[in-house]
């Protein structure tokens, strides 16, 4: 369903209604141009100085909308999906997300990988017109308003100026993000007003994360360095990619693409060890063959830069991985460096703080939300975005998710001023 589409699914207009959005990211906001497009009197609030800081952030690689995959392989990108969020993907799946961009002005094309980006490769144009669209749909902004909880009366309390302010929409929709960045707004202090609610969630996590790695000087010399077309395995799955190395550890996209297994066998086991290939391109054999050969008068050091093309952070962590398996570089025959450098140990000691990972996992179970994304114990109160339970990698379906179950709360929303008894 394209979201022309969802949008005339709602009906006729609703008049003398009207919505908060607590939150102005993606969710929020897309939240807030549905219900203004239904005909609702919709308020956005949000702490910050301005609206959509962390999108603004996610563009600085290009904004990676979403992804190209046909559903049976985009789906289970969110592990053990739950089937809410799965109903309200396939609602506002991906092709649908690019229309909305589109319509925006913000024509969309598919990368090598298959990732969708727009054209400028930027946000901010985006978001400067998508602003103007719901300014022109009658959306009022409030900024700098910090959501303190309910009062009494259940109304909506909001911090402003050093004043309380207190505010009783017909309907609210949630939408304050994980606790990633959060000095770009989303700190998941809202959690502990949820829990008061008696809401059941999920602790918050990082994850699209990075790691922490018991380094010696000699690499963390390295930091900033990276680890390009290398192969990282763990549990059984290996992925393509690139990573940097840092002061502390790892991270980097195919260190993000498996953070959530190695995240919880960190918790599990305080350490885990992945593995590299440094160059899955070049077989065991091949690479054997070219370690075995004489050397002559070169250093190792030499002979391994010329005979692997392996850039000196690539052969430093060869030689820590070599220290960690119980031997020195140098006492290792041509076959056993090939082995080596093929599936280098790193050892992997914590996962870096929530505020500096991409994204977050956990938040209000699904099992709170009814079909329309209401939580069950506050009528008329919806969520969406990274305030649920779900993780995904990136890739684009991080920004998929966030956009769809925020067309999914504001659809219930809708739906609950039209017949709020039911």
């Amino acid at each position: 369903m394209t979201f022309t589409e969802i949008e005339s699914a709602t009906g006729g207009k609703i008049t003398g209604k009207t919505a908060a959005i607590v939150g102005g990211g993606p969710a929020g906001l897309i939240a807030a141009e549905v219900l203004a497009r239904a005909g609702v009197t919709v308020t956005v609030y949000d702490q910050m100085p301005s609206l959509g800081r962390k999108f603004l952030m996610a563009g600085r690689g290009g904004l990676n909308l979403t992804h190209s995959e046909e559903m049976p392989l985009f789906l289970p990108r969110y592990g053990d999906i739950d089937p809410l969020l799965r109903t309200a993907i396939e609602a506002f799946p991906p092709a649908a997300l690019r229309a909305w961009a589109d319509s925006m002005g913000a024509a969309t094309f598919v990368g090598s990988s298959g990732r969708v980006f727009p054209k400028v490769l930027k946000t901010s144009p985006l978001l400067r017109t998508w602003l103007l669209r719901l300014g022109n749909l009658g959306v009022k902004v409030k900024l700098r308003h910090r959501w303190e909880g309910f009062d009494g009366d259940g109304n909506l309390r909001f911090m402003t100026n050093g004043h309380e302010l207190s505010v009783a929409p017909d309907v609210v929709v949630l939408a304050l993000g994980g606790a990633s960045w959060a000095k770009l707004g989303s700190d998941g202090k809202w959690t502990d007003i949820l829990a008061a609610q008696r809401i059941a969630m999920a602790p918050l996590q990082p994850t699209n994360c990075g790691f922490t790695a018991a380094w010696s000087e000699v690499l963390r010399g390295y930091a900033g360095q990276p680890l390009k077309r290398i192969s990282l395995s763990f549990g059984g799955r290996s992925v393509r990619g690139e990573a940097m190395i840092t002061r502390d550890g790892l991270e980097g996209g195919a260190v993000y693409a498996l953070s959530s297994p190695i995240r919880d066998a960190i918790h599990q086991f305080g350490g885990t060890t992945v593995t590299i290939d440094l160059l899955p391109d070049v077989t065991l054999a091949k690479l054997s063959e070219r370690l075995s050969a004489p050397r002559g008068k070169q250093s190792l050091s030499n002979f391994l830069r010329k005979a692997t093309h392996l850039s000196p952070a690539a052969l430093s962590l060869v030689r820590e991985g070599a220290l960690l398996k119980g031997a020195a570089l140098s006492a290792l025959n041509g076959k056993d460096i090939a082995t080596l450098i093929k599936a280098v140990p790193v050892k992997l000691t914590g996962v870096q703080p929530i505020a500096t990972a991409i994204s977050t996992a956990g938040g209000i179970r699904f099992s709170e939300l009814d079909e329309g994304f209401m939580l069950k114990r506050t009528p008329g109160i919806f969520a969406a975005g990274e305030m649920l339970d779900w993780e995904a990698p990136t890739g684009g379906y991080l920004l998929q998710a966030t956009f769809a179950t925020g067309v999914a709360a504001a659809r219930g929303a809708i739906e609950f001023l039209r017949n709020p008894s039911s």
